[in-house]
């Protein structure tokens, strides 16, 4: 599946969100779900939600789950294009918005355009949490977990591996137990 097209299109799709990534990789989640899955249909939910788990316990950035895409859509190549279609062209535009920035360090507008961007990227974020746990729904006990992880970070002040290691075991005893169907 690594044909030209595929690069080109895997490089087009992740240069575009790569520009948006205010806030991170996890900001543009639900973006990256949408061309992976609804709109090119490389690989279904499933897959994509393997691929972000495995992501995520692998020690490094969060971008990991860019070239595992890319890696599943086209191979080594495709890893390389779609790591490099992330990380260049947002490199490149904080680069020259650090070079403005510094010009216009302690103006006012540059102060209101940093504070407009806190909403943005905590908007974005949670909307990459929320499409990811729509992806992984799996029944009934999928929005339990999610609420409890949610109050677990909200009101104690448990490490949240904690909750993700409860919410495996209890996935896991639910599933065995034939009570919750995973995937």
């Amino acid at each position: 599946m690594s044909e030209p097209s595929v690069l080109g299109q895997l490089a087009r799709s992740f240069a575009m969100i790569s520009l948006i990534a205010i806030g991170g990789i996890n900001a543009v989640l639900p973006a990256l779900r949408d061309v992976v899955v609804e709109s090119m249909r490389w690989m279904d939910d499933e897959k994509f939600m393997q691929l972000f788990a495995i992501a995520q316990i692998t020690p490094g950035p969060n971008v990991v789950i860019v070239s595992l895409v890319g890696w599943e859509i086209a191979g080594f190549a495709g890893l390389l294009v779609a790591t490099l279609a992330m990380l260049v062209p947002a490199c490149l535009l904080a680069f020259l918005v650090g070079r403005v920035a510094n010009r216009l360090e302690g103006s006012k507008g540059l102060r209101l355009a940093q504070n407009a961007l806190v909403p943005v990227a905590i908007g974005l974020i949670l909307a990459g949490g929320l499409d990811l746990s729509h992806a992984a729904y799996r029944g009934w006990l999928t929005p339990l977990i999610v609420a409890a992880n949610v109050a677990g970070i909200l009101f104690t002040k448990l490490n949240p591996v904690w909750g993700l290691m409860a919410s495996a075991l209890v996935s896991l005893a639910a599933h065995y137990s034939g009570l919750f169907v995973l995937g």
